[in-house]
């Protein structure tokens, strides 16, 4: 509760939390929940490996719906079933800074995963989903497989250990098809036996990883242009996310 405290102290500026492997209850959660609603300086929390439950997670999910400046959760192994992903896909719909979200290790099924598919063609900014050792199947794959035809953002997704087979592989590899910005998937120790799929599956995300790097680089050499006629600052306000991806690298 201390760390939750801290959260509350403008005086000091918490940008990490680990709250990993402390059992922590719902009374716990929701003192987290309400800070969060408050706290400004917060990035990255880290709540793998406890009890939240559905529960926790529709009340931390609560304040996703309000909080702005939160980038990473990380919420694996949280006996997390469809009501917590449900509740997590409509925070997502709302929430424009998580770009990182892990739900590993959990018990999402059918319906949350249909919620997530569908937050996925709403939100704009997450960028890595993890989804590994659930029970998301060949149907929640080729979900998931829709809702990357309209979502340009995501570049990482974890569905390791989900009895995904042929079916769900074809899904996938048929969205790659179209999706250009997925550059990693992982589809480890699941139930596909066509090796034909995941080797174009491969291909289409090795194109997309060169794409992506490519498009970096002519991103790079315009805010070089833009620096030596000391025009740099303009493009911050014609295009931010463009400005924020590259400025780092530019620096």
């Amino acid at each position: 509760m201390d760390q939750i405290q801290q959260l509350l102290d403008k005086k000091k500026a918490i940008t990490y939390l680990d709250f990993n492997w402390k059992n922590i209850d719902i009374q716990c959660v929701q003192a987290l929940a309400e800070a969060l609603k408050i706290n400004t300086t917060l990035v990255t929390l880290d709540l793998e490996f406890n009890k939240i439950g559905d529960q926790g997670t529709e009340v931390l999910a609560g304040a996703l719906k309000i909080n702005n400046t939160l980038t990473k959760l990380r919420m694996r192994g949280n006996q997390i079933g469809n009501r917590g992903a449900q509740a997590l896909a409509e925070a997502l719909k709302i929430n424009t800074t998580l770009i990182t979200l892990d739900l590993g290790n959990n018990q999402i099924g059918r319906q949350g995963t249909d919620a997530l598919a569908e937050a996925l063609k709403i939100n704009t900014t997450l960028v890595t989903l993890g989804l590994e050792f659930n029970k998301i199947g060949d149907q929640g794959t080729e979900v998931l497989a829709g809702a990357l035809k309209i979502n340009n953002t995501l570049t990482k997704l974890n569905l390791r250990v989900n009895r995904i087979g042929n079916q769900g592989a074809q899904s996938l590899m048929n969205i790659l098809r179209i999706n250009t910005t997925l550059i990693e998937l992982d589809l480890c120790s699941n139930q596909i036996c066509n090796l034909d799929t995941m080797t174009e599956i491969h291909d289409k995300l090795k194109v997309n990883y060169i794409n992506k790097q490519r498009l970096q680089c002519l991103q790079i050499l315009c805010l070089e242009k833009l620096e030596q006629s000391n025009k740099i600052n303009e493009i911050k306000t014609l295009n931010p996310i463009i400005y924020t991806s590259c400025l780092t690298k530019y620096q």
